[in-house]
């Protein structure tokens, strides 16, 4: 066995903290570790050098392992396109759509990819460190399982819970996740963690001690509360997590607001920003909040024209065309770029065709029906931006001046590159010049870049694991 399988009482329990620190306590013990999740279902993916996408979660645990991300590491990704919809990406390459009604019987190939994928990390690696995918206790969905406790037993994985105690009925979760698993699944159980423990532990060992007195199960650590963690969603994005000040100094902020859409997608672009001193991100639907801010960001999106409609029932396609009219500075990213077009013509994610955009930009977009998925760079101010696309909707039709890929018509701009904050360099200087179109008194200040910031996180996640969860009694369940 080189697996170890970390499983949730739900979704965001912790189980992508807990594989991140795991990643890296283990590398620094000199083991060859990778990341693992068999299945995804998220709009926030990254893409891999040979252009394949995967969740984010597993892009940063790439980091935390310190191996090249790879779509082995999270071979289905299931994109979710409405409530009834998901599309499918398999080993990074589109793969067609499945209908709510599919969820449980149309996935033996997805099962396949999944299982070689594992096979292929666990030969090449002294520990597949595995993530579950909300709950091994979704007992309805067990029969075809690949992602639990179908993985799990598959290849034999000791699987430790982790509970969130800061969400509440944390020990009843655990005893109802053991209680719903059948015997064989039983069996694969070795153990769980508490997460998110605040307070005096003395008060919360009798419970655990009950726990494993009626399950049989050990605690192998209880994981404390951790400022200054944030871990990109997959099963559930919060995005309210940015809404905040960073820093508690009296310098003047520069307010950002970041439209919150129904089908939000890569809202990790938001990220590097509400990591910068002086900077306030508020990600809202209100449009008062939207017209007030010094940038207006319309992000990207899953199902654009499901969201531009949206957006217009609430008003907020007026704030953008009044923010353009008075030259105040607004930032479409990919969908959100799209938005802002003239026209947008998708035979493709609606098969609606053309309808007209908020037309605060000179461009057209057409969907293809292959998606674009790359790494890319482009010139801006002086230096070369790096990021990465993801994308059907292609530019038939453009003018005004370039902003990287995309345009600039006054204070209003449009690019289809995410990631491109999270070069420092960049971000600076944009916002710099976005404080000088509104008159703001910011600058950007000295310190830690978001790479490092990224990095500084990962070994904070990686010191809490070591000092608090019995690491040799973890790597002593491997046979």
């Amino acid at each position: 066995m080189t697996g170890l399988f970390i499983a949730g009482t739900s979704s965001d329990a912790g189980k992508s903290l807990v594989v991140t620190g795991l990643c890296r306590a283990f590398v620094r013990r000199g083991l060859a570790v990778a990341p693992f999740k068999a299945q995804n279902m998220s709009n926030n993916s990254a893409i891999c050098a040979d252009g394949g996408e995967i969740g984010r979660a597993q892009y940063l645990q790439a980091q935390a392992a310190r191996v090249e991300p790879s779509t082995l590491l999270n071979p289905v990704l299931l994109k979710p396109g409405s409530d009834r919809r998901a599309h499918v990406v398999l080993r990074g390459r589109d793969a067609g759509t499945l209908e709510a009604g599919e969820y449980a019987t149309g996935r033996a190939h997805l099962a396949e990819a999944a299982f070689a994928s594992y096979t292929a990390l666990a030969a090449a690696h002294d520990l597949v460190v595995v993530e579950g995918a909300g709950s091994p206790a979704e007992i309805n969905l067990r029969e075809r399982d690949y992602v639990n406790m179908g993985l799990a037993r598959r290849f034999d994985l000791p699987v430790v819970i982790v509970g969130d105690i800061d969400r509440g009925g944390v020990l009843a979760s655990l005893y109802g996740t053991w209680a719903l698993l059948e015997p064989t699944d039983q069996r694969l159980l070795a153990g769980y963690v508490i997460n998110k423990f605040r307070g005096d532990q003395a008060v919360l060992d009798p419970g655990l001690a009950e726990i494993t007195r009626r399950t049989g199960l050990p605690c192998f650590g209880v994981l404390p509360w951790l400022d200054g963690v944030w871990l990109d969603g997959e099963d559930a994005l919060d995005v309210s997590r940015w809404s905040s000040d960073t820093q508690n100094d009296a310098r003047p902020a520069l307010r950002i607001a970041v439209i919150r859409l129904p089908r939000i997608s890569n809202a990790t672009d938001v990220e590097a920003l509400a990591a910068t001193p002086g900077v306030r991100v508020d990600v809202t639907a209100d449009p008062a909040v939207a017209s007030a801010s010094d940038l207006l960001i319309v992000p990207g999106s899953r199902s654009t024209l499901h969201d531009l409609a949206w957006l217009r029932e609430r008003g907020l396609d007026r704030v953008v065309t009044e923010r353009h009219a008075t030259g105040r500075p607004t930032l479409g990213i990919c969908g959100g770029f799209e938005m802002l077009a003239r026209t947008i013509t998708d035979d493709v994610e609606s098969g609606v065709g053309q309808v007209p955009g908020l037309g605060v930009l000179p461009v057209d977009f057409t969907f293809a029906r292959e998606r674009t998925t790359r790494r890319a760079s482009y010139p801006w101010g002086g230096r070369e931006v790096a990021g990465y696309e993801i994308h059907h909707g292609q530019v038939t039709s453009a003018s005004g001046d370039a902003f990287l890929d995309g345009v600039r018509v006054g204070g209003t701009f449009g690019t289809m590159l995410h990631g491109a904050f999270e070069d420092d360099d960049f971000r600076s200087a944009f916002l710099a010049h976005i404080a000088t179109l509104t008159g703001s008194d910011w600058r950007p200040s000295d310190g830690p870049g978001y790479a490092a910031a990224r990095e500084t996180m990962i070994d904070k996640l990686a010191d809490a694991v070591e000092a608090h969860l019995d690491l040799d009694a973890l790597l002593a369940l491997r046979s």
